[in-house]
C-alpha cells in the first residue's frame, strides 16, 4: 500500500500529467512522468489508471494490488516532488507479479533518463 502522502488522487494533476509529462511504455504498462517544481524536499507521487479494458472488477483490483506494490517498491528511484501516472494496458491483466515488475522497471528507467536529460523535445514540461 501506498502511504497518503505518496498517493496522486487529484484529476487535474493527472491530466497535467499525462498531457506534458514525459512517456514510456512497455508491453503491460505506460508511465507518464512529470518532474515538480515545488521543491525536491516535495514527496514523489504516485497514481494508478486501470479502465475497463483490463477486465473485470476482481481482474482490475488484482492489477491494481500489483501495480501499487510495485510502486511503493520503486518510491526510492524517483526524485523528490516528481509525479508518476501508471496506466496499465490490457496485457497487465494477464501478466505475473514478476513480469509487471520487469516491465516497469524499464518503462521507468525510460521515463526517467528521458525527463532528467532535459525531456523538453521528449514532450516534458518546461
Amino acid at each position: 500500500m501506498l502511504a497518503s502522502v505518496n498517493r496522486l488522487t487529484s484529476g487535474p494533476v493527472f491530466a497535467e500529467t499525462i498531457k506534458r509529462g514525459s512517456r514510456a511504455g512497455t508491453g503491460t504498462v505506460v508511465l507518464h512522468l512529470q518532474l515538480g517544481e515545488t521543491g525536491p524536499e516535495a514527496p514523489a507521487r504516485v497514481g494508478l489508471v486501470v479502465n475497463r479494458q483490463i477486465g473485470n472488477a476482481v481482474t482490475r483490483n488484482k492489477v491494481k494490488r500489483r501495480l501499487r506494490a510495485l510502486a511503493r517498491e520503486r518510491l526510492g528511484s524517483l526524485p523528490g516532488s516528481a509525479v508518476l501516472v501508471v496506466r496499465a494496458l490490457p496485457a497487465a491483466a494477464t501478466a505475473s507479479y514478476a513480469e509487471l515488475g520487469a516491465d516497469l522497471d524499464r518503462a521507468l528507467s525510460k521515463v526517467l533518463s528521458r525527463s532528467l536529460r532535459g525531456g523538453l523535445a521528449e514532450g516534458g514540461a518546461p
